[in-house]
């Protein structure tokens, strides 16, 4: 027989600073993956990486080869932690989907405008250009098209998913037993290695990709196809009920940080594929449950500060800047490489351009959407208009 699980109402009130600190960082991480690739993915695929040390060079592209993964898959957990949390029984769909396009639209919009003025338009086709406009290009297993326009814009096909089935999942994961979810969220890591399964043994392996050590259709089916990726998703959210049920287990974040540390070795050694997800999954989880438990407790007050409030509110812009400012910097560069100083210099330049960039989208387009236009705006309510009685 199931119960209907309602959350804590200390916890649903509380805010998660934290988790809007740790927001940051993992779009750092795939900031430093872009930064130190060999090979751009938008034609003509010259390397990012600005290090004319040949041996430097690669081994930073190595320390970094899997961050973009990890930071990718951070924001689908949080995406499902952080929807779940909000959720409120019965809020309408309508309101709820308008506060979540309002959140990716706008911002999305304003770069795919930039890059094709800069340098999409010669390179995409009409598909790539329109599906990504509307973010559907991941749904392409064409790797012109699921990379189109601005790259990193791919991951929001798949937010998108979530946001409409959304309203969905969580009417089903409430009726899960507060005892069974953690039975639930293991199905849904299960479900994760199921997908890479499938990825290795039954999506064909040929010809192999220029840019990875599997084949193109590999790579979009275990990594930018957005259904495979929903598990991440509704992961996020059964352990955002399994924290507000009070059955998350009492890690410290030192410990959430060295599991997490243990899964970047692990994926740096496993099969390619099980890199993408499954070898940090169980460690993203760890560290958003013990962030938040965290701040149910009183917070970190380092992630928690103003500073780094302020670079998780401008990680979402961050992110969409990459595509254009890294990508694109590097072709007006020249794709030139430097001395190991000068390379320091231009990827410091990169990562002060992109942050600029971001704070410009978050300050100027997604705030002023969000504040606008996400809530129903209040009709005032005129005062009763007296009855004079003789």
């Amino acid at each position: 027989m199931s119960t209907n699980l309602q959350p804590a109402p200390h916890a649903v009130r509380s805010k998660l600073p934290s988790l809007t600190g740790l927001r940051f960082f993992a779009a750092l991480l795939v900031f430093c993956f872009h930064i130190t690739l060999s090979n751009s993915p938008i034609p003509p695929n010259n390397a990012i990486n600005p290090f004319e040390d040949q041996e430097l060079g690669d081994t930073l592209e190595s320390i970094f080869s899997k961050a973009g993964y990890a930071g990718v898959s951070f924001f689908f957990v949080l995406s499902g932690f952080l929807l779940a949390w909000a959720s409120r029984p019965g809020e309408p769909f309508l309101r709820f989907w308008r506060r979540r396009l309002l959140k990716i639209f706008p911002n999305h919009i304003v770069m795919w405008v930039l890059a094709m003025v800069l340098f999409a338009a010669a390179l995409t086709t009409p598909l790539g250009a329109i599906s990504s406009l509307f973010l559907l290009n991941s749904y392409s297993p064409d790797g012109s098209v699921y990379v189109a326009v601005n790259p990193p814009s791919w991951t929001l096909c798949s937010e998108l998913l979530f946001y409409l089935l959304f309203p969905l999942i969580i009417n089903l994961l409430r009726r899960i037993p507060p005892r069974r979810l953690w039975a639930w969220a293991g199905v849904m890591v299960l479900c994760m290695a199921g997908v890479q399964l499938v990825t290795l043994y039954l999506i064909p392996a040929t010809p192999v990709s220029a840019l990875t050590p599997i084949s193109v259709t590999q790579f979009w089916f275990g990594y930018i196809f957005p259904p495979p990726r929903l598990f991440e998703f509704i992961f996020g959210s059964i352990l955002a009920l399994i924290v507000m049920s009070g059955r998350w287990i009492p890690l410290k974040m030192y410990q959430a940080l060295l599991l997490c540390l243990v899964g970047y070795g692990v994926a740096q050694v496993v099969p390619f594929v099980y890199s993408f997800t499954l070898a940090m999954i169980i460690p993203i989880g760890a560290l958003v449950c013990t962030s938040a438990a965290a701040d149910l407790r009183g917070g970190n007050a380092f992630l928690a500060s103003r500073v780094m409030q302020w670079l998780g509110n401008t990680s979402f812009g961050f992110y969409l800047c990459q595509g254009v400012v890294i990508f694109f910097g590097r072709i007006l560069l020249g794709n030139e490489t430097y001395s190991t100083p000068i390379a320091l210099l231009v990827v410091v330049g990169f990562f002060g351009a992109t942050l600029l960039g971001g704070w410009g989208l978050y300050a100027l387009v997604e705030k002023p959407a969000m504040d606008r236009w996400a809530r129903p705006r209040r009709v005032p309510v005129a005062a009763p208009v007296p009855v004079l009685t003789e």
